[in-house]
């Protein structure tokens, strides 16, 4: 064929090829929205190898026992760079008994995976993310059960949310294992929920690894019964590039472990590694400045046991950035020698007896950790009296039984 009929035949044929693909896409969404609506319970929805670009939200609504099921983390890969509809790439609402494995989400215009009202969600090898560089437009959650019981994410793996990768709020009975977390501001966070195991992860390069955080004006109150354990929590110092008025904005990057307002956690048995800011933070929601309007809400953290994890830390400044970072230059000045585990050292005095005592099951406990160095900020004084001493803290609390 010569030169002139080649391009002549390729002007003709690869505008036709382009629609046939873009049909193509079209009507692989519209099967695939079918089955989600038509399944029956039991059904197994599988999903083929594959690139598949979508422009609209996937939904199942009122479904049991259902189990949407691709070839591969890396295999079925649902992208959703294109989208016009909706905001979440797949949403899960009052269902019960529901299992996501074997794909990928992409570049959703809001959250990866939103599972709301279910009872029984278990995400296995599932990996949500973002491409290109952190980006304050991105989604804000990876994978986002909320009000959920019986949540398991298993091998999973989120990258590149605006808020946290893999999150979960006000919800109860939660087992979060062998997944991965990075270039999120939040690698994994827990947020208002009760009950839950956070074990052999990995988070890093995020601007904080891990975070358990109780927040008013929610309708799950109060959180607590939190182990965070087995896990390799190191070099989170990504900038912050979360959008302004998110509490996750507020984060400093080189945060490992954030403890807010939470009660009965249990942190043991990490690796909490050059995270330059903060190795581990317990604080009140005082700390975030933000006026507390919701009465109900209880601003302490109480409860806190953390003991046996191995810290480790490079000889570098913490953030400069944001109002931790001028908290760090002009009120703590600790230079590069900064403590591995602060407490911010707000004390509910409901929690003291007539001695000025505070009872045990509301102390906060600190022991055996490797390396350890710790910070009391006397943040209520204004920093005036901040202690390296780490002896009122030296105790045992009673350890969290295992989430079944």
């Amino acid at each position: 064929m010569k030169t002139a009929q080649k391009i002549s035949f390729l002007l003709i044929f690869l505008p036709l090829i382009f629609s046939l693909q873009v049909f193509a896409q079209k009507d692989f969404q519209k099967r695939l929205q079918t089955k989600l609506i038509m399944a029956k319970d039991g059904d197994v929805i599988e999903i083929e190898e594959g690139n598949f670009q979508l422009t609209a939200s996937l939904s199942l609504d009122d479904k049991k026992n259902i189990t949407i099921k691709g070839k591969g983390m890396d295999k079925t890969i649902l992208s959703f760079k294109g989208q016009t509809e909706g905001a979440e790439g797949i949403k899960v609402t009052n269902a019960q008994n529901i299992t996501i494995e074997g794909l990928t989400v992409q570049d959703s215009k809001g959250d990866g995976i939103k599972t709301q009202n279910v009872n029984g969600i278990t995400f296995r090898e599932v990996k949500t993310e973002w491409t290109g560089k952190p980006n304050k437009k991105n989604g804000g959650y990876g994978l986002y059960p909320v009000q959920c019981t019986n949540v398991l994410i298993d091998k999973c793996v989120a990258i590149g949310a605006s808020d946290a990768g893999i999150y979960v709020g006000q919800s109860k009975d939660i087992v979060v294992k062998n997944s991965k977390a990075y270039h999120n501001v939040a690698g994994i966070e827990i947020e208002n929920s009760i009950n839950a195991d956070v074990f052999e992860n990995e988070a890093y390069h995020n601007t904080g690894g891990l975070l358990v955080f109780d927040l008013p004006d929610l309708i799950q109150k109060k959180g607590g019964n939190v182990r965070v354990f087995r896990n390799k929590i190191h070099d989170n110092n990504l900038p912050n590039f979360a959008p302004k008025g998110n509490i996750v904005a507020k984060v400093p990057d080189g945060t490992g472990i954030l403890i807010l307002a939470t009660n009965n956690v249990e942190v043991f048995e990490n690796d909490i590694i050059n995270n330059k800011s903060v190795g581990t933070g317990i604080i009140s929601y005082f700390m975030t400045e933000n006026p507390i309007k919701d009465e109900a809400y209880y601003p302490y953290p109480t409860g806190i046991y953390i003991h046996d994890n191995v810290y480790q830390r490079a000889n570098v400044r913490p953030t400069g950035k944001g109002r931790f970072g001028q908290m760090f230059r002009f009120k703590l000045k600790f230079g590069k020698d900064v403590p591995h585990i602060f407490y911010d050292g707000i004390v509910d005095p409901k929690t003291k007896n007539e001695n000025g005592e505070i009872a045990l099951e509301s102390r906060i406990c600190i022991k055996n950790n490797q390396n350890q160095t710790f910070a009391n900020l006397d943040a209520a004084n204004n920093f005036k009296n901040i202690s390296k001493d780490i002896t009122p803290y030296n105790c045992e609390l009673k350890q969290l039984k295992a989430n079944k």
